[in-house]
């Protein structure tokens, strides 16, 4: 069995059997650790232990080894064999459009002919891009309020300091956006997030974060209230829920609750509304749940055939069931 901290093999020692057995073997322990690590996420989530993530961890670099031996290309073997069709040249991907180009130009070394000395003149250009990254980092910015006194009535005029997301906090709207995207989007835990930007060196602590995620979320409050309003305007809505797994505190175990989705999207019917999705979370499934959040809707309703959705209301008509 191929072992991913060695060198992969040259294929020139290989014959074409032993090259797709390799290559056979290898996918399956991909595959095979992609199982087990699945396995152990499970086993892991809800209880604490230390040895098990160890486990996990030394199981994902495994696993990214073997992925890393998969990509590298092996070396053709060295055979006269006869030439082939010259095949079509793969359409290269267009990089997005949006994204902020520099232009790096290259002019040749030569300033004139080699040949013969004389003037160089433009013919033509060859243009090919790099995609590039460049990584995030912190920066400063520094409010300055001149104080300004009269001269006569010795009167002092300022400006007003500028607004900020959280009162009397250090962080901008764009710090708040990113660290509410990689807890709720990348499901980048705090503490961990406090441990890259240490990194960085800005020392940011977990509760610091936890502070900025509460007053953020208490500040989006009317925009998920405004999200909710345009949801429920409309003639058909979609219903569903999900399966939550979170913890129990107390007692090391996790119980099931429940992520409501209601979804407006009629641009199948012609309607040239934009789309639109409110989540709303409870601990439990209770059919009060969507008696309370359907309360004030008015129109057709998809959902599956929970009971929840079933109670009679004189306002509420319910459309032929289906599992979203």
């Amino acid at each position: 069995m191929f072992d991913a901290r060695s060198t992969p093999p040259d294929i020139d020692v290989l014959d074409r059997a032993a090259v797709k057995a390799l290559v056979t073997s290898l996918y399956a322990q991909i595959e095979h650790l992609k199982l087990v690590v699945a396995k152990l996420r499970r086993m892991h989530f809800g209880r604490k232990s230390e040895k098990l993530h160890r486990e996990i961890e030394q199981l994902e670099l495994q696993l990214e080894g073997l992925q890393t031996a998969a990509a590298q290309p092996l070396r053709p073997v060295e055979k006269q064999q006869p030439k082939a069709a010259p095949q079509q040249q793969r359409k290269k991907r267009a990089l997005p459009g949006h994204l902020r180009r520099e232009v790096h130009t290259h002019p040749p070394k030569e300033k004139s002919c080699p040949e013969c000395g004389g003037a160089l003149r433009k013919l033509g250009e060859d243009v090919s891009e790099v995609l590039e990254y460049i990584p995030a980092s912190f920066f400063v910015i520094r409010h300055v309020r001149p104080k300004l006194s009269c001269a006569r009535c010795s009167c002092v005029v300022q400006a007003a300091a500028p607004e900020r997301p959280v009162d009397r906090g250090m962080a901008g709207p764009a710090l708040l956006a990113h660290v509410l995207a990689g807890k709720y989007c990348t499901h980048l835990p705090l503490y961990r997030q406090s441990q890259i930007y240490s990194r960085l060196g800005v020392d940011l602590d977990r509760s610091t974060l936890a502070k900025w995620v509460g007053e953020a979320s208490t500040l989006m409050e009317p925009l998920v209230e405004a999200l909710r309003r345009y949801v429920m305007n409309t003639d058909k809505l979609h219903g569903d829920d999900t399966p939550l797994p979170v913890l129990a505190p107390g007692n090391r175990k996790t119980k099931k609750a429940r992520f409501w989705t209601y979804v407006r999207d009629n641009r199948p019917a012609g309607d040239p509304s934009p789309p639109a999705v409110w989540f709303t979370y409870s601990r439990d499934r209770r059919g009060e749940h969507p008696q309370r959040h359907l309360a004030k809707f008015r129109g057709i309703l998809q959902a599956d055939a929970f009971a929840g959705f079933n109670k009679p209301r004189a306002s509420l008509i319910f459309g032929a069931s289906s599992t979203t």
